[in-house]
């Protein structure tokens, strides 16, 4: 995980995601899954791309269950873009890079 990617929790998330004045892109993941691994890279490479513009945070489900429930997370990896507190986009499984850039740029 690069410098740019750091992980929230539920004590936290209100404060970096929901507050924060940059677009975040979420990344509700899972130490134990494959794809999310998979991920990783991309989410690096974006969060450098788009650094000053947009962040990218993860959010582990199992150690952030409330989080994880009240944006209905029933699959990881799900990726959630907000913009100002709200959800602007959703991509769920390992996707392309270009539709992480998508995601981004519909919150910029």
């Amino acid at each position: 995980m690069s410098d740019l990617v750091s992980y929230v929790n539920d004590g936290n998330f209100d404060a970096e995601v929901l507050n924060s004045e940059t677009p975040v892109l979420v990344d509700f993941t899972a130490t134990w899954c494959g794809p999310c691994k998979a991920l990783a890279p991309k989410l690096d490479a974006i969060a450098s791309e788009y650094e000053g513009q947009a962040r990218v945070v993860k959010v582990d489900i199992d150690q952030s269950r409330k989080i994880a429930m009240s944006y209905n997370v029933r699959s990881v990896p799900t990726l959630l873009m907000f913009k100002s507190g709200n959800v602007t986009g959703q991509e769920i499984g390992n996707v392309d890079k270009s539709k992480l850039s998508k995601l981004v740029e519909t919150a910029l």
